[in-house]
């Protein structure tokens, strides 16, 4: 599995662990505009970091906005995420992510990767802290 590749092990896709996210509690918060990260700290998973992409219907009526919008976030989150993944791998420690788009206007891509390096050294402080 290369660095900068983003395996289906990845991707945050059970229900229960999505659920247990939003309702509160355990997880942690914080917004890069256009850009909202959610996090929770998990016991174990296949890989160190899996993550989930949301963009609002209301947002974007249109589903080829949504996809672009959604490309664009796991792109910039696949080019940047050795920041986050060597931070957990020293402490072994295993992390659900959200990346919420809050915005409704379409975003630069470069503009969006800046906000993903910014959000993922955020949460590797905060985990170090």
């Amino acid at each position: 599995m290369g660095i900068y590749t983003l395996c289906k092990a990845e991707r945050l896709n059970s229900k229960i662990l999505i659920g247990k996210m939003f309702e509160g509690g355990v997880s942690k918060s914080f917004s890069i505009f256009p850009i909202r990260v959610v996090y929770m700290p998990v016991e174990q998973g296949e890989a160190s970091a899996s993550i989930l992409i949301c963009v609002s219907k209301r947002r974007f009526k249109r589903a080829v906005k949504r996809n672009r919008v959604k490309r664009q976030i796991r792109e910039a989150y696949r080019k940047n995420k050795s920041i986050l993944l060597e931070c957990l791998q020293g402490r072994e420690q295993h992390l659900a992510i959200a990346f919420i788009y809050l915005s409704d206007e379409l975003t630069a891509t470069a503009e969006l990767e800046e906000k993903m390096k910014i959000a993922l050294s955020r949460i590797s402080e905060k985990l170090s802290s």
